[in-house]
């Protein structure tokens, strides 16, 4: 299909689209997701990926700055890697935008509450490596993936995937940005 998204080179004066996720980029099984994708100016056609592949194509009679995705009751198995693209009118067929910043969709099951620790002890200071290890309760099974959130940080700021039930995340030379809350969260692949 000569329309269908390709990664290729559109012109400099369009930047990459932003997407984003509502109610929020983590949630529960059965709750409805809507993925929000924004150009920097109306375009005809945006396109939604997950780890690569073509997930929806939505195109207008007019131009529109915002195309919304909806992903009704999702499953674990609709977590994943996500990102969008849009298209111009005047634009070749096959030219579509840069893709956006990727965004993590976190469906988590309902298990027990995971543990995280620093493994330093005492008082941190700028330029110190902390490692923060978060642990899930019970026996694993099969592929597990660890995300590192932040109090305040849209999404995850780290990910994990692991067969143990244990993770080790690394913030390298600290800074006082880094200060804050942290917690975690897992969920089977």
């Amino acid at each position: 299909d000569p329309g269908s998204p390709v990664y290729s080179v559109p012109p400099a004066s369009h930047p990459k689209p932003r997407l984003g996720a509502q109610p929020a980029a983590i949630v529960t099984p059965g709750v409805n997701v809507t993925l929000s994708c924004r150009a920097p100016q109306p375009a005809w056609r945006f396109a939604l990926f997950k780890s690569g592949e073509v997930i929806s194509v939505l195109h207008w009679e007019v131009s529109k700055e915002l195309a919304d995705f909806f992903l009704e009751e999702v499953t674990p198995a609709q977590g994943g890697s996500y990102h969008c693209q849009y298209q111009m009118a005047g634009w070749d067929l096959g030219v579509w935008s840069h893709p956006s910043d990727t965004l993590e969709l976190l469906v988590t099951g309902d298990w027990p509450k995971p543990s995280l620790q620093a493994q330093q002890r005492g008082v941190v200071t700028a330029g110190d490596n902390v490692t923060l290890q978060c642990q899930r309760p019970g026996n694993v099974f099969g592929l597990i993936r660890f995300a590192l959130l932040k109090a305040g940080a849209t999404g995850p700021i780290q990910l994990r995937t692991t067969v143990g039930k244990e993770t080790d995340f690394s913030l390298q030379t600290v800074t006082a940005q880094d200060s804050g809350n942290y917690s975690c969260v897992y969920f089977q692949t």
